[in-house]
């Protein structure tokens, strides 16, 4: 049964869809193991690009019918149409294609509002990216790089160093390290650790870390969630921080504005890269989703339609 197309709302906008980015938070909410669980059944996609189509009653045409849009939801994007409120969408530079814009808001988004918002990453710290070659943890490499950091960057295979070199990496190291701690600490230790894979990982980094040192917890990939030792933090005057980037739209949602505000001019004076793996037509998405948790995928994967 097809679905009917979606009636804007008030304050609403009506977009065609162009293209969607899939999100290792896509896998999990299809797996139940998301925070956040939407009744079944659901459709999956959270970021979303595409033209403005028609507005709803007394919404203003600040970004009238026929504007390229970039948008984000908590699920839903996978379809022709999706309806979303005017005010969170963001008109695109004429330099920044659909699939491109798919790919950007909440790997650039959250890699940015943790480093720059959170971590406040200073020029001239070191800053541990884990799952380096990943949706978020390249786009960390490059925004850390691009804040004036020394960037250490760890994923698997001499394939992904080179992707996590090639976006500004200036060290990099196989998660397959067989003794992590003692390689990040004959590097001299590190500041900032980003981290959206959790597990052992995390633990070698927090011993790696240096005074005043700061740990951000983006995601869970490999399945294991870190055992936090308190005295470690109080003896080195550690910090733990935890990041949803979906969550400031529910408390904070200017934060994000501002956020994007930045990336986007950052990537309209060519500073930013944004790195497409996989470019699948509809049919194929449930592809794409076994990309991700196969880990087969570097950078992001885009849906178009």
């Amino acid at each position: 049964m097809q679905a009917s197309v979606p009636t804007p709302q008030t304050g609403q906008a009506r977009l065609k869809i162009a293209a969607v980015g899939l999100n290792f938070a896509d896998l999990l909410m299809a797996q139940g193991k998301y925070q956040e669980r939407p009744n079944l059944p659901f459709t999956p996609g959270m970021e979303f690009a595409g033209i403005i189509d028609a507005l709803g009653p007394e919404t203003p045409d600040t970004l009238p019918p026929g504007t390229r849009v970039a948008g984000f939801a908590s699920h839903g994007a996978l379809a022709e149409y999706v309806t979303a409120p005017a005010a969170t969408l963001i008109a695109l530079p004429d330099s920044m294609s659909f699939q491109q814009a798919a790919a950007f808001q909440i790997a650039y988004g959250t890699s940015h509002l943790a480093l720059a918002h959170k971590a406040r990453l200073q020029p001239g710290e070191t800053l541990l990216v884990f799952g380096a070659a990943g949706g978020v943890g390249l786009t960390a490499v490059e925004i850390g790089k691009r804040m004036g950091a020394t960037v250490i960057a760890c994923a698997r295979g001499p394939e992904k160093l080179e992707i996590a070199r090639a976006a500004g990496a200036d060290i990099t190291i196989d998660s397959d390290t067989p003794d992590l701690k003692a390689a990040l600490k004959a590097l001299g230790g590190v500041d900032v650790v980003y981290d959206p894979v959790g597990g052992p990982a995390f633990s070698a980094a927090l011993s790696a870390c240096r005074p005043e040192g700061r740990l951000l917890t983006i995601g869970f990939a490999s399945g294991q969630l870190p055992d936090i030792p308190a005295n470690h933090l109080l003896v080195k005057n550690l910090s733990v921080m935890g990041l949803y980037w979906g969550g400031y739209l529910t408390f904070a949602p200017q934060i994000l504005t501002d956020s994007l505000r930045t990336l986007l001019q950052w990537f309209s004076e060519g500073g930013l890269r944004p790195h497409i793996s996989h470019e699948l037509p509809f049919a194929d998405y449930l592809q794409g989703l076994d990309l991700l948790k196969t880990r087969q995928a570097t950078g992001k994967v885009v849906i178009t339609l």
